[in-house]
């Protein structure tokens, strides 16, 4: 029988005795997280559950790989949708049921154990005991009977991962259902909205994503003069596409998800009210042959470049901050032909101008 949010919050144990209980279910422990390889394109890091001496890792391990930020760090793209967050938590294959056995039963009777453990938190962690080792269930969840070790091999628990990269605390922390059983080759119950899937992975690679750090060329170069414009151009050489892959291959469960961003425009900004950009709302689209405005020559010093500035008045003794900012548009493919949109991304750097005064010669 399917179960609502409402009748899911039952299962969720006291605050006290759930930290308790599923304390080791953390991706990113030092003592046991594997060093990821060096960052780059075709590279990979890994976040790793950990916990215990035994070797057993909680939750499933997702591997990054592609353009990603090193150590498994938050990369460096802003989604223009200020409402779109990355996922804080999800729910990942954790263990089999022997070794789920042998790790929730020691947890339960340390608890139990535990000074202070009475009260609520104590009858909280009895209806977990009697969940797991009777089979008792709550308002139709079904209980694993001697945890489920009969079908140990056919499946894994699932539980609540924490994302790391998640600031608030309440989010990051707020998959609290209590481990359940998923067998190989099945999906999560569809209550649980939160299990990881080919569109969380996407979710996570976009988090991860590292943009390359692409300067403007600009003409002149670093020192312009006052009314004088400035082009400013992308080749596409060095303005690709760039892919960011997260992955999770536990057995009976492999799923991936390569979210794709692509640069569409080019804005500038010229670090000062005193200046007009080219065009006049200061986005530069991209071109045909997928490179930006059009690099200066000779000759063209009575044109209007199709993407750049003109300063009104001089840096003096410093310079003025022209910043550039690409935005990328994003979106994802992933296992069984899953695929969408996510947000734009945007990524931005700046440069220093130095805006010098014409001198006049009179003879």
């Amino acid at each position: 029988m399917p179960v609502n949010r409402a009748q899911r919050a039952t299962l969720r144990t006291s605050t006290v005795a759930l930290t308790l209980a599923l304390g080791t279910f953390i991706l990113t422990d030092p003592a046991h997280a594997e060093e990821p390889m060096a960052n780059g394109e075709g590279a990979s890091t890994e976040q790793r559950g950990g916990g215990d001496k035994t070797g057993i890792f909680a939750a499933a391990r997702i591997q990054y790989s592609g353009s990603v930020a090193k150590n498994g760090g938050t990369g460096n793209v802003t989604s223009s949708d200020v409402n779109w967050t990355p996922p804080p938590c999800w729910y990942a294959p954790y263990l089999g049921a022997k070794d789920f056995k042998e790790k929730m039963s020691k947890d339960i009777e340390r608890e139990l154990n535990t000074p202070g453990m009475g009260g609520t938190a104590g009858s909280a962690i009895g209806e977990k005991k009697r969940h797991y080792e009777d089979g008792y269930g709550w308002t139709g969840t079904p209980g694993y009977k001697d945890y489920n070790v009969e079908n140990d091999g056919k499946g894994m628990f699932w539980a609540g991962v924490e994302n790391p990269n998640e600031p608030d605390y309440l989010k990051r922390t707020s998959c609290t259902d209590l481990p359940f059983w998923v067998e190989n080759g099945e999906a999560p119950p569809p209550q649980y909205e939160e299990a990881i899937s080919p569109e969380i992975l996407a979710a996570l690679a976009y988090q991860h994503m590292e943009l390359p750090d692409t300067k403007v060329t600009l003409a002149p170069e670093a020192n312009t003069k006052v009314n004088l414009p400035t082009w400013a151009w992308l080749d596409k050489a060095v303005f690709d596409e760039v892919q960011a892959t997260a992955a999770i291959n536990v057995p009976g469960f492999n799923i991936q998800a390569t979210t794709t961003a692509k640069p569409v425009s080019l804005k500038l900004e010229p670090g000062t009210e005193d200046a007009e950009t080219y065009p006049a709302s200061g986005e530069c689209t991209i071109n045909a042959d997928d490179s930006i405005g059009e690099p200066y020559a000779k000759g063209k010093s009575d044109e209007t470049p199709p993407c750049g500035v003109k300063y009104l008045r001089s840096s003096g003794d410093g310079t003025f901050k022209l910043r550039a900012t690409i935005t990328w548009e994003i979106n994802w493919t992933g296992t069984g032909g899953a695929g969408g949109d996510l947000p734009n991304g945007t990524f931005g750097s700046e440069q220093d101008v130095t805006v010098q005064e014409i001198q006049a010669v009179n003879r």
